[in-house]
């Protein structure tokens, strides 16, 4: 399995699994969407799949799966993408990855007036203080949330901040896969 710590609840435990998964590949990927599934009923249910997983030892029947999705359509806005999503039962979450650029609060005040779309893109993307950043966001059904950054500039596991509210926007639109 992999090295990723102990979290105390497995959302973490998962988007943190899926932050070294991502890691792992390097920066400059494009986005990832993973469904979640509850580790003991994918054994049950489909014990082939698990068996590739990795998944047929008793200590692994514990938590959530990640199984990683089909790639997002290059081109297409991401809130887009992420409306045609309907999820069938037997996934219980889902979780994304994703690179951005984000500049520190203090930039706030200098955004030139009127910026939007692919200026206020470029103009952030210009800007001294930016700082590349991998957010990985997990919902669950019930609306339970969690997340994991990871800045380029300091890529080491030990530096990933988690917490439920770090993405609320992403959350969100996780969440909105979830509706009936």
């Amino acid at each position: 399995m992999s090295n990723t710590p102990m979290a105390a609840n497995p959302l973490t435990r998962a988007v943190l699994e899926i932050d070294e998964y991502a890691s792992g590949l390097g920066w400059d990927q494009p986005a990832r969407l993973f469904a979640l599934v509850d580790t003991a009923r994918l054994r049950v249910q489909e014990p082939g799949l698990a068996a590739q997983l990795g998944l047929e030892d008793e200590q692994a029947t514990i938590g959530l799966t990640p199984i990683e999705q089909d790639e997002i359509p290059a081109g297409k806005p991401l809130d887009e993408f992420l409306g045609t999503i309907a999820w069938p039962d037997a996934v219980v979450g889902c979780a994304l990855t994703v690179e951005r650029l984000m500049l520190p609060p203090s930039a706030e005040a200098s955004v030139p007036e009127g910026l939007s779309g692919k200026k206020l893109t470029q103009w952030v993307a210009a800007h001294p203080d930016r700082q590349e950043v991998r957010m990985t966001v997990g919902v669950l059904r019930d609306g339970t949330r969690d997340s994991a950054l990871r800045l380029r500039e300091k890529d080491a596991p030990t530096e990933v901040l988690t917490g439920g509210g770090l993405v609320p926007g992403l959350a969100e639109a996780l969440s909105a896969t979830f509706a009936d």
